[in-house]
Order: C-alpha cells, then structure tokens, then sequence
C-alpha cells in the first residue's frame, strides 16, 4: 500500500531477521516449566550457551556470534521474565529459579556439557550453575558479571540504593537512550525505531523488572558467600568504562575461580559483546578450552 509505514515494531523485527540470518542464527522456541524461552541457534559444534543481563535479550549477541557460529554451536535464548519469553507475576526469578530453568531448557535441547557464558545478570546465572553443576560446564565466559558485593559498588547502583532510580528500570519509554548511555561508552548506531521499541517494552515491564531486580539483589546470595573456590575455568572479560558493575569486582572472580583469564577492556563499557563484538569475540577464540 502507497504510503505505508511499519511500526517501529516490524521495522525492529526486520532489522534483527538481518542480522540474525548474516551472524548464522535460526529463530527457535523452547517450553521450559510453564514459560515460553524463544532462543536463536547456529553454527556447529562444541556448545557455546550465552544469557543475557538485566533487562536484556538474546540480541544482546547476536552480532558477536557472527564470528563464533563457524566454531560453535551457539545457542542464545530469553530469560524468563525478558525479551519475548514468558512475563508470569506469580513465578519467581530469584538466581536460583534461572538456573533451574536454564538447565531445563539446555536438557530439553539435550545439552549436556558445554561453555557457558553470561554477561551482568546473566553471568551471575551462569556462575552460579557452575558452581552448583560442575559437570555441565566445561568452562565459563564471564562479562561484567553480577553475583558479588564488590560488583554492586559502581556510580548506578550506589545511586540505586540511595533513591531506588536505575536506568536498568524504564519508568518511560524515554528511558531507553537513558539506558543505552549507562551501558555503553562509544554506543554503536542504533536505529530510532529500535530504540522506540525497546523503551515501549522496557516501560510495560516497569512493574515486573522492579520485583525481579529486587529478588536479584535482596533475595539470591552472593557467590562469595556460598562458595570458596571453584574449579571450572573462567574467562573474565571487563569493560573499564563499567558504570553499572564496579570492574575492581573481577579480582573476587578470580579469587572463586582459580583457573581464570581476566581481559580488561579499556573504553568500553557494561557490554562489551554489543560495544565491541569482533575483539569481544576474538579474545574469547583465543582463550577457548575444548569442552572435551
């Protein structure tokens, strides 16, 4: 029809069908405990599973696994409670609820070891499944991750405790640029209509990601208070720029997991898959054991 013009919605989904088909991803759904986890999928392989932080989405990586589905196969799902998996009030999202779920949803697509990585939230999840099952992970990819105290001493959460304001927490869809500034250091060019789209969706989620960011910090212990020494192999990844998690917190990384890589990234910020994916990605190349 003459004139017509999708919604930022279709133009966003579009734009990522794009993306996804040049980074080697298939869209996929999984049914795991009640929720709906919609994941992408590609390359082949040993398996490279990768969670997402706080308010994000599988996308989070999709243009860094362009360089790693012709290694591995690479699955990427949603979260429970984020991105276009299943939103319930009633569940709870505690640390520990996601790793069940994960591990739900990795034996539902029968995966039985792997690396696992996460970046923020999603490292605090896939540390935390390390640590409880040894034997599922070969080793660990660990980007700006949640999970210990020293972590939580950053410029946003300190301003977080004191007022209950986080950027993570779109009151508005106007919050997204506010978000994309607290994220990043150099942001990569993001389209208007995506940016519409991820404050309209972070705005409805309002209520949802305030209890469940709640239950993150208040309700799921530290790593460092549950365990002292770990054996599987991390790769600790950290942007220097980090205004959410304090990057000082990857020496407590490296204290749990004593068989550890730590790259500091200068310039870059809270995600460096999204901020830099092609050095995010080569480094990991260049340190990646064999799941074996």
């Amino acid at each position: 029809m003459a004139g017509f013009l999708p919604t930022p919605e279709a133009a966003t989904a579009f734009a990522f069908g794009l993306e996804r088909k040049f980074a080697g991803l298939k869209l996929k759904k999984q049914e795991v405990d009640g929720f709906a986890m919609p994941y992408l999928e590609g390359g082949r392989g040993d398996v490279l599973v990768l969670l997402h932080g706080f308010g994000g989405d599988k996308d989070n990586f999709t243009r860094m696994a362009g360089r790693l589905t012709k290694h591995y196969r690479v699955v990427l799902p949603d979260l429970p409670g984020f991105g276009e998996a299943s939103r319930d009030v009633s569940a709870h999202y505690r640390i520990a609820d996601q790793v069940a779920r994960v591990r739900a949803f990795c034996r539902a697509l029968n995966i039985e070891r792997m690396i696992l990585g996460g970046n923020s939230m999603g490292g605090f999840i896939a540390a935390q499944y390390a640590a409880t099952y040894p034997e599922d992970v070969a080793a660990l990819w660990l980007l700006a991750p949640a999970g210990v105290a020293a972590a939580q001493q950053s410029p946003i959460m300190i301003r977080y405790r004191e007022t209950g304001e986080i950027p993570l927490v779109m009151r508005s869809p106007d919050g997204a640029r506010a978000l994309i500034q607290a994220v990043m250091t150099r942001p990569p060019y993001i389209p208007a209509f995506a940016i519409k789209t991820f404050g309209r969706r972070g705005a409805a989620d309002q209520a949802l990601h305030a209890r469940i960011l709640n239950e993150v910090l208040e309700q799921s212990p530290l790593l460092e208070t549950q365990f002292a020494s770990l054996r599987v192999p991390a790769l600790i990844v950290w942007g220097a720029e980090d205004k959410v998690l304090n990057p000082r917190a990857a020496a407590t990384f490296q204290r749990l997991f004593r068989h550890n890589k730590l790259i500091l990234m200068p310039c870059v910020g809270h995600v460096p898959m999204m901020e830099a994916p092609f050095r995010t990605a080569r480094d990991f190349l260049a340190w990646a054991p064999r799941v074996g």
